[in-house]
């Protein structure tokens, strides 16, 4: 079965994401970052990667659609 793009980009992208909170919770527990700034990153990069999510998933819907009108209109021709 083959993974969806709108499912495996975001997928990794939380992995990415979560290493680099990894990295950035040293500079947070250091001081050198704010917790506002450290949370406030982790959460709009997630709201981002949701709306990736969203976005490939309708445009997988919108070309599932487009391919079976023309496998449609091709059957009705012959």
């Amino acid at each position: 079965m083959k993974v969806k793009r709108s499912t495996l980009i975001p997928a990794a992208l939380l992995v990415y994401l979560a290493v680099m909170s990894v990295f950035g919770w040293r500079q947070y527990s250091a001081g050198t970052m704010t917790s506002t700034e450290y949370y406030g990153i982790i959460a709009i990069t997630l709201a981002v990667i949701v709306l990736l999510h969203f976005n490939l998933k309708r445009r997988e819907r919108l070309r599932q659609q487009r391919l079976d009108e023309q496998t449609k209109d091709s059957q009705k021709k012959q």
